[in-house]
């Protein structure tokens, strides 16, 4: 009697293991694009919130200081709003007022929290190319999104939360 055992191999075949990798192929095409979107879409709601947050304390700041709204030019520019001040707007480390934020705040797109001058009618390239852009008299702060950006996140200067320029540094 022949008693022959056959070996068996309990591996994969090459066709088998092409095709886990072509379904592995076609699932990550689909789901990495929506990995970025997300990340996008996230900082534009950032960008919203920082911009209720920001409204907010500008106006709870010219409530205490006479319907006058900060002065936030110069390097310093979030100071008035980072820091305690008095009743006139100066900063004072025993002041009666603020401080209205913790730090001055970066734009969720290019992390920039410089402030630019912003007044209707405006040229946006004058703004600069990062941070934000703030009216003094009326106290309207948006945000410096580039055109690219903003095409990303579905965001207009009609919305009237950005500013757009035709190119960011840091974006």
């Amino acid at each position: 009697m022949n008693t022959r055992k056959h070996a068996h191999n309990a591996g994969f075949t090459l066709v088998e293991i092409l095709i886990v990798v072509v379904i592995l192929g076609i699932l990550s095409a689909i789901v990495i694009p929506q990995f970025t979107s997300a990340s996008d879409t996230a900082k534009a709601n950032a960008l919203t919130t920082q911009l209720q947050t920001i409204r907010s304390q500008l106006e709870l700041y010219r409530v205490q200081h006479n319907d006058t709204y900060p002065d936030l030019a110069g390097d310093d520019g979030w100071e008035l709003l980072t820091k305690k001040t008095d009743a006139s707007g100066t900063v004072d480390a025993d002041g009666a007022f603020g401080p209205y934020l913790q730090k001055a705040p970066a734009n969720s797109f290019g992390g920039a929290s410089t402030i630019s001058a912003l007044t209707v009618g405006d040229d946006p390239s004058t703004t600069g190319t990062a941070g934000w852009a703030y009216d003094r008299t009326t106290g309207e702060i948006r945000g410096i999104l580039s055109s690219d950006n903003a095409d990303k996140v579905g965001m207009t200067e009609a919305d009237g939360d950005i500013v757009l320029v035709t190119e960011q540094q840091g974006s």
